[in-house]
Order: C-alpha cells, then sequence, then structure tokens
C-alpha cells in the first residue's frame, strides 16, 4: 500500500512555530514531487510548497514567504515542513501529496494525498 501519513500540527500562539512531518511507506519520496496544502474553512485547497525529486523548492503563497521552508529527509523518507513565525491567517488543515513528475500547484494533478494535520494560530 502507497501511504502518506502527516503529523505535528497543533495550536500554537501567533509568532510561534511548528514544524509538520510527511512520511511515506511503500513508496520512496524521493522519486516523486511532494507538495504541502493546506485548507482554510470556507476557502479553496491552495498549494504552499514543493519540492521536486531533484530538490528544486518552489513557493506558491506569497504569504508564507520567508516564514515556511519544506525539506526532505531521505533517509527517513520523511518530508518535513518547517513553519516559523505562524500568523492567525495559517490556520488551516494541511495536507502532504505526491505526484510522479514534476512539482505542481494544483491539488488535483497529485496522486497520493495524507489524511491531514491540524494547524491553529490563536492567542
Amino acid at each position: 500500500q502507497l501511504q502518506l501519513v502527516e503529523s505535528g500540527g497543533g495550536l500554537v500562539q501567533p509568532g510561534g512555530s511548528l514544524r509538520l512531518s510527511c512520511a511515506a511507506s511503500g513508496f520512496t519520496l524521493d522519486y516523486y514531487a511532494i507538495g504541502w496544502f493546506r485548507q482554510a474553512p470556507g476557502k479553496e485547497r491552495e498549494g504552499v510548497l514543493c519540492i521536486s525529486s531533484s530538490g528544486e523548492r518552489t513557493n506558491y503563497a506569497d504569504s508564507v514567504k520567508g516564514r515556511f521552508t519544506i525539506y526532505r529527509d531521505s533517509a527517513k523518507n520523511t518530508v518535513y515542513l518547517q513553519m516559523n513565525s505562524l500568523e492567525p491567517e495559517d490556520t488551516a488543515v494541511y495536507y502532504c501529496a505526491a505526484r510522479w513528475g514534476g512539482s505542481s500547484r494544483y491539488w488535483n494533478e497529485y496522486t497520493y494525498w495524507g489524511q491531514g494535520t491540524q494547524v491553529t494560530v490563536s492567542s
């Protein structure tokens, strides 16, 4: 079975940090493009950051530029989303996804999805 499992979400105050994990089983993440997406209540799911199989990173959300970083730990078959200087507007369910080929900002172009992890930023 091919599975992705997100973890690391929770409640954090504005200005705080969280690191989300996306652990893969059944396939090797190194051969896929991995994207982090988020969906807030009443809003469309949007691409945040992606990393290609070659390690190239692309930021698809201007609001997180300079605050969020995506990176891969091949030994653990895990991709991370490091989130710093969190703002209330970052509150959403965060998903990781994998696709064969290059990176994409569109969720419908990804094949494998995790169950999501809730991030809530509130004072």
